[in-house]
């Protein structure tokens, strides 16, 4: 069972990546940026779902639906007003704090839309 401990629970980027990896992850990583950010540089196996969609009533990608979700946007304000909008859809949500920059100053792999080495702005 996923650990969460309630809804106002931020995640570390180690604790983001422990639980969104692996060959059988027990969460997907949500990232809520906007396409031109997604396109740009994102985390491998990471699922694209930008805020604005799911605050006008988008519905989660399939690849997300009925999971844990740890959410993730590029510094940790989009993912927070998402893990709320979520969290009041009934998603299981906890988001990542410091978002994608941290997880890029942290050395960890981001990617382009190609499947190649990407960058975060």
């Amino acid at each position: 069972m996923f650990p969460f401990r309630g809804r106002g629970q931020r995640l570390s980027i180690g604790e983001a990546r422990t639980r969104t990896g692996g060959e059988r992850p027990e969460a997907v990583l949500l990232d809520v940026r906007e396409k031109p950010e997604w396109r740009t540089g994102h985390a491998p196996g990471a699922v694209h779902a930008p805020l604005t969609a799911l605050a006008a009533g988008g519905v989660l990608p399939a690849a997300a639906r009925g999971r844990q979700l740890v959410v993730i946007c590029r510094s940790g304000h989009r993912s927070q007003r998402a893990v709320k909008l979520l969290a009041e859809r009934g998603a299981d949500a906890v988001d990542v704090k410091g978002g994608m920059s941290a997880w890029a100053a942290a050395g960890l792999p981001v990617i382009d839309e190609h499947g190649d080495g990407g960058s975060i702005a």
